[in-house]
């Protein structure tokens, strides 16, 4: 049997996407999500949430979108107009200060303790918590909130426990089709657990000003919400 973990990304971000998520859990195949706790639409996302105990919710922490929660003694986190750093900035220069990392992204925590739920595990925007020169932070705070991480596909981060036994990002833009879970058994050892990353949504005016990854997300949406996965598959809490 192969345990199947679906996890709807970027919760928290937008009206229009909090719905779409819960959708795609309430009519559909996504039993997990992650939040991002910087965003305006935070609150919306925990009032829709509250009646689905079934949905494990966990943090997306942020890095490159949006501004920081600590608004001081951040400066290596930020640009000139007080929002993060691109992604493509860290590209071309990783100049972080893995202290300021650590504090912004242990107030992304506690905002999400402070709505009275504990998270089920940690991944992030962009993937940044693998990068080599963030594991450090990401262990320390895996560790001291007793939480799994993301892999990165098969990679994983020492000392700490996974989220899975592989995670799948290739249900994205082009890779969004029909028969997508259908054909996880080709992709995935038997009685290992994968997570497939997605992010459903139904379109608003926030998510259209803030993302270029827009209107792939109504078709994953519509995939999610009437594909089966296929004998030999099951879905894990």
């Amino acid at each position: 049997m192969i345990r199947v973990i679906v996890n709807a990304d970027d919760f928290g971000y937008s009206r229009g996407l909090n719905y779409g998520i819960i959708d795609a859990h309430q009519y559909g195949l996504v039993n997990s999500t992650t939040m991002m706790m910087n965003m305006n639409a935070v609150e919306h996302a925990f009032r829709l949430a509250n009646p689905y105990r079934n949905l494990a919710i966990g943090i997306h922490l942020v890095l490159t979108t949006g501004a920081p929660l600590w608004k001081e003694g951040v400066e290596s986190l930020i640009q000139s107009n007080g929002n993060f750093k691109t992604l493509s900035m860290l590209m071309d220069n990783f100049d972080l200060k893995l202290e300021e990392v650590e504090k912004e992204w242990e107030a992304q925590i506690q905002r999400f303790l402070s709505f009275g739920r504990k998270p089920n595990h940690f991944d992030s925007h962009h993937h940044v918590h693998m990068h080599p020169k963030l594991q450090e932070v990401t262990r320390k705070l895996a560790q001291k909130y007793n939480v799994p991480v993301r892999r990165n596909g098969k990679d994983a981060i020492e000392g700490i426990k996974m989220y899975s036994d592989v995670a799948l990002f290739d249900f994205y833009n082009e890779g969004v089709s029909e028969d997508y879970f259908l054909n996880l058994p080709s992709k995935v050892e038997e009685g290992h657990t994968v997570e497939v990353m997605c992010h459903p949504a139904y379109l608003d005016v926030d998510l259209q000003k803030g993302t270029s990854y827009f209107f792939p997300r109504l078709k994953e949406l519509e995939i999610l919400m009437k594909a089966k996965l296929p004998l030999g598959c099951e879905l894990v809490g």
